[in-house]
């Protein structure tokens, strides 16, 4: 099996949940997986995409208050749908929109373009490591028994869901918490990542052709590192 077709089989392994979109029957999740990705610190091309982005934060929290901001709001309806305290633990969207008006930390060159996509085109969006996962991704409603491998005080710690949450998982455990919320440890970006797995989450009033957009600027930006960049894409809906 050639590495292609061993990242297709990935992807076309993953799945949703029928209760997440019983929850939610707007959402839709885009999926990419990007190949051949030359590592590198921050460059040109990606300052003027944050550039940009932090503009474009800047603009929209002149227009509305950062809860306010129509897709940050329908995620933080979302949130409560399963219990979860959104002025505690913010969607990712949230996160970003708030750090962004004061300026963003520059991190690495794939870090900072996912980042500037996400705050953009005001989808979250969140990059996983593919060679960390143990099987294909799927997005569930948690027992509370999913193992969730984190960080805290500098230590290597297991927590657990709440049951009902919204995880991201694998065969290993829970890859994200509260569907945009926190990463797991094991399958971050580290600056040698050179294959990542992408979700982008759109509930509305964000339109399907949006949530595409989105992705096609991030796969554009991605292609421009290197001739051996290689995209797939897979999109869900409630409609299969």
């Amino acid at each position: 099996m050639t590495e292609a077709q061993r990242l297709q089989s990935f992807l076309d392994g993953t799945r949703i949940a029928p209760e997440v979109f019983g929850m939610r029957p707007d959402y839709r999740a885009l999926l990419i997986i990007v190949h051949g990705i030359p590592p590198g610190p921050s460059d040109s091309a990606s300052e003027t995409l944050m550039q940009e982005a932090e503009a474009s934060a800047r603009t929209a929290l002149t227009q509305h208050p950062v809860t306010e901001i129509p897709h940050v709001a329908s995620w933080r309806e979302a949130y409560k749908s399963f219990g979860a305290k959104p002025q505690r633990t913010r969607n990712s969207l949230e996160s970003l929109m708030r750090r962004a008006e004061g300026g963003l930390p520059r991190i690495n060159r794939l870090t900072d373009i996912y980042n500037a996509i996400s705050i953009k085109h005001q989808i979250p969006l969140g990059g996983e490591n593919v060679a960390k996962y143990v099987g294909s991704p799927f997005l569930i409603r948690a027992t509370g028994q999913e193992r969730f491998e984190t960080t805290a005080g500098g230590e290597n710690v297991v927590e657990f869901p709440d049951p009902g949450e919204v995880v991201w998982c694998d065969n290993g455990g829970v890859t994200c918490r509260r569907w945009n919320w926190r990463q797991c440890s094991r399958t971050a970006l580290t600056d040698e990542t050179t294959c990542v797995l992408f979700i982008l989450d759109a509930l509305e009033p964000v339109s399907t052709e949006a949530l595409v957009a989105a992705a096609d600027e991030l796969a554009l930006a991605l292609q421009k590192l290197s001739p051996d960049v290689q995209v797939l894409r897979r999109i869900f809906h409630a409609s299969g």
